[in-house]
């Protein structure tokens, strides 16, 4: 699909970044922890990323991969659900999903890890703009793209694997929604690449794509016809004019404009809570129904 879009697009708009949807490696098939690290779960670097890599040296392209079960030597006991930044320069950040689809998905947060000392919103400083990325249900938490540009990023990249009914269809069109706002209330281009399958080979949902490009206003300048197959969209970014636009405005600027002690929910602890040993180092999804029953006591508070 590299080889595809590039080539497509090269009499119109030359290609520099190219997005996937979360999954694309290997999809979480199996219910527990156990059976992903032993059956599907690599480390990174690996072969995929060594030919992702070359391809970004080929054309000269940076490539927001699809999601990748990871295990790391250094975090033993975890599964992370990791998606990297790749350049001609190599890779550039690892992500792993902070927010996790509780319960079904049995995925380890960097954030739950104890002494846990690397960037959990990374941004990477490229020739075509600063970028940075988020997965799926991480983009439900408007604090965690608000995080991403408060690190600088331009570009906030979605890599996702959202179902129906709430994805790119009505009455919900939640993917929409959520893009466009995202976008508008951190001015920043918004790239999403979303998963697009059939009940029959994803069960138990569909998936129904509508893969979009947003800018910093919340136009859309690229939206796929949603369905299960395969589309390439292209759309036009201009982060000059991105970067006048956050230089030159006073209105609307809402990086500007926040008060961050207003929020003293932010100032407590919610998810998750304390963890007992039952689990083994492990999540599943009865644990993690049990987590969020725990917490949910835990959200209203009085304000101080």
């Amino acid at each position: 699909m590299i080889d595809s879009a590039v080539a497509g697009s090269a009499p119109f708009l030359p290609v520099r970044l190219v997005v996937f949807p979360e999954f694309v490696h290997a999809a979480p098939v199996f219910p527990g922890a156990e059976e992903l690290v032993s059956k599907l779960a690599v480390e990174i670097p690996n072969e995929h990323t060594d030919r992702i890599e070359q391809k970004a040296r080929e054309y000269g392209i940076y490539i927001q991969t699809g999601t990748m079960l990871e295990i790391d030597r250094r975090w033993k006991g975890a599964l992370f659900n990791t998606t990297c930044l790749i350049g001609p320069e190599g890779i550039l950040y690892k992500y792993r999903k902070v927010n996790t689809w509780i319960p079904y998905e049995v995925h380890t947060s960097p954030h739950d890890i104890e002494g846990y000392d690397e960037p959990l919103f990374p941004v990477a400083n490229t020739p075509i703009g600063r970028i940075g990325c988020a997965v799926c249900y991480d983009w439900l938490f408007p604090e965690a793209m608000r995080q991403l540009a408060a690190n600088g990023a331009e570009v906030m990249i979605r890599v996702s694997a959202y179902m129906d009914p709430w994805n790119a269809t009505s009455p919900m069109d939640w993917w929409t929604v959520i893009n466009r706002a995202r976008a508008i209330e951190n001015t920043a281009y918004v790239v999403a690449a979303n998963q697009a399958a059939s009940l029959e080979n994803y069960p138990p949902y569909s998936w129904s794509g509508g893969s979009q490009i947003v800018d910093f206003e919340g136009r859309l300048l690229a939206d796929a016809s949603p369905g299960p197959g395969q589309r390439i969209v292209v759309g036009p970014i201009d982060i000059s004019a991105l970067r006048h636009e956050r230089s030159v405005r006073t209105g609307h600027h809402m990086l500007a404009h926040l008060r961050t002690e207003a929020y003293p929910i932010y100032r407590r602890h919610i998810y998750p809570p304390v963890l007992d040993e039952s689990c083994n180092g492990h999540l599943s999804y009865e644990h993690n129904n049990v987590l969020i029953d725990r917490c949910k006591g835990e959200v209203h508070c009085e304000e101080a």
